[in-house]
């Protein structure tokens, strides 16, 4: 029996392999909406004197995965009966830039000819706490906060002609759907 994670087609693969025995977390919900949520059979409270309810579903997995750095078999069971399984998988770290080789002396031009970016700012609500929001003109990605809000600052300068350019905000989860215009 192999107990190793299975090997990856491609060695340069940047993603956390996932362990063999995930921690299952079983989350029931009850008729009225509130979450009763176990991990490995031992019961996951809310904190202080709260409880999970389905609004904080998003918050509820933050906590448990430790936002997102563990990977988790996630179990609900519906009061009607139906079930969903998934796994939730860390998330991969981010790339940072390359670092040339030689570094490009700075000169008087360049450093006068830093530019400062225009920033615009789109919000927008009725995303699902924590869930990721996918920003377009595909510029950039954001995440939903605890309380369901998204935000993202767009740089002005590489789009032609901002003014009056539409942008759209799009819950990967949800499917929470808004599109804001550029002024």
């Amino acid at each position: 029996m192999n107990l190793t994670s299975p090997r990856r087609s491609n060695p340069n693969d940047d993603e956390q392999p996932v362990p063999v025995e995930l921690p299952h977390v079983l989350v029931i919900v009850a008729a009225d909406g509130t979450l009763t949520a176990t991990v490995d059979g031992t019961p996951f409270p809310a904190p202080g004197e709260t409880v999970w309810m389905r609004a904080t579903f998003g918050p509820l997995m933050d906590a448990i995965t430790r936002d997102r750095t563990v990977a988790v078999r996630v179990e609900v069971r519906e009061c009607d009966g139906s079930v969903f399984t998934d796994i939730i998988r860390p998330r991969t770290p981010r790339r940072a830039a390359p670092v040339p080789e030689m570094p490009v002396p700075e000169t008087r031009r360049s450093r006068h000819a830093r530019r400062v970016p225009r920033l615009m700012e789109v919000t927008a609500d009725g995303f699902v706490p924590g869930e990721d929001v996918a920003v377009a003109v595909i510029v950039s990605q954001t995440d939903a906060t605890g309380t369901g809000a998204a935000r993202a600052l767009i740089d002005l300068d590489p789009l032609p002609d901002a003014a009056g350019q539409e942008v759209i905000l799009l819950g990967r989860v949800s499917g929470t759907f808004a599109v804001r215009r550029l002024t």
